[in-house]
C-alpha cells in the first residue's frame, strides 16, 4: 500500500491511500492516528475515494508528529569513509524532534542562524507497532514502511560540540514524505533493494543503494527496541550516503533559491524549493 498525510484546504489533515489514480480517505486525521490503531492495515486497505488526482495533493509529513525521531549516523560504509571514519561496531544514534519536519514539498527556509546548510538523502522507517526488546522476527513484524526523508544538517551548529542534536533539529527543516510504502511492495521487503538520489538544482550529489547500509532496517528496529520501546508512528532515519556538501573541497551548502531533490526507488520525490534565511 501507499500511504500518506494530505492536507485539506483548510489545512487539516487527512490519512490517504493512494491507489494509482485513485485517493480514498481512511478516516482519520493523520497516519500517526492510522498506526496507532491495532488493526490499521485492515483500514488502510479501504477507504473513500476522493474527488482529487494524486498530483493535486499537498503532503504533510508521512507522520506529522512522531513521539520519537531516531537517526542514524554513520551508515553508509561510502559516508563512512568520506568522513575519514572507521566503521562502526554499533549504530551511532542522535535524536530529531517532530518540530523539524516539513512535507515532501514544503519550501525549506533557510536558519538565519547557520551558514552552513547541508543535505543528507536518507530512508526513513516507520514503526507500525509497539515493540521492545525485539528479535528478528518482532523487529521484522514491527515495520510498517519506509519513506523519504533529508536530514537536512546545520554543519556549523553540530560541530560546536561532540553532541550532533543541535545541528539536527532546527525547525522546519526536515522533509519527510511524500509516501508511507508498505514492504510488500518494495524488493527485499523490510530489507529492501532500493535507489537514493539527491540532486541539488538538478545536479546529482548522492548516489547509492541500500545495499551500501551497515545495519539494515530490521537490525536497527532491534537495537533501537534493546534500549526503548518504540511505539506506532515512531521513525528511525537509517543514515546518509557519500556525497554531502560538508565533505566536498571547498565544502558547498544549500543557498537562496536552490532546488533539493530526494528521491528512493519505489517510495516518491521530495522536491523543496530553498528560500532566504528567516
Amino acid at each position: 500500500m501507499k500511504l500518506a498525510t494530505i492536507r485539506r484546504p483548510d489545512e487539516r489533515t487527512r490519512a490517504v491511500r493512494i491507489d494509482g489514480d485513485t485517493v480514498l480517505d481512511l478516516g482519520v486525521s493523520d497516519l500517526g492516528a492510522l498506526l496507532a490503531e491495532p488493526g490499521w492495515r485492515e483500514r488502510a486497505a479501504g477507504g473513500d475515494p476522493l474527488a482529487v488526482r494524486p498530483e493535486q495533493l499537498s503532503f504533510a509529513p508521512v507522520v506529522p508528529r512522531p513521539g520519537k525521531i531516531v537517526c542514524v549516523g554513520l551508515n553508509y560504509r561510502q559516508h563512512i569513509t568520506e568522513m575519514g571514519r572507521e566503521i562502526p561496531q554499533f549504530p551511532t544514534l542522535f535524536a530529531k524532534y517532530p518540530e523539524a519536519l516539513i512535507g515532501a514539498d514544503d519550501p525549506l527556509v533557510l536558519p538565519a542562524e547557520s551558514d552552513a546548510v547541508d543535505w543528507e538523502a536518507e530512508l526513513a522507517v516507520v514503526i507500525g507497532a509497539r515493540v521492545r526488546h525485539a528479535d528478528e522476527a518482532a523487529a521484522t513484524e514491527a515495520i510498517a514502511g519506509f519513506s523519504v526523508l533529508n536530514d537536512v544538517t546545520t554543519r556549523d551548529w553540530q560541530y560546536r560540540s561532540p553532541q550532533w542534536l543541535q545541528g539536527k533539529t532546527f525547525e522546519a527543516t526536515t522533509p519527510f514524505g511524500p509516501f508511507l510504502v508498505t514492504p510488500d511492495e518494495l524488493e527485499g521487503g523490510v530489507r529492501p533493494r532500493l535507489e537514493l538520489l539527491g540532486q541539488v538544482d538538478g545536479e546529482t550529489v548522492q548516489k547509492a543503494d541500500t545495499a551500501d547500509l551497515v545495519f539494515d532496517p530490521v537490525a536497527l528496529v532491534a537495537y533501537v527496541s534493546r534500549i526503548l520501546t518504540l511505539q506506532p508512528g515512531d521513525v528511525i532515519a537509517t543514515g546518509t550516503p557519500g556525497g554531502v556538501g560538508h565533505a566536498r573541497t571547498p565544502a558547498r551548502y544549500l543557498a537562496d533559491g536552490d532546488v533539493l531533490t530526494t528521491e528512493i526507488s519505489g517510495l516518491g520525490r521530495s522536491r523543496v524549493e530553498v528560500r532566504g534565511r528567516a
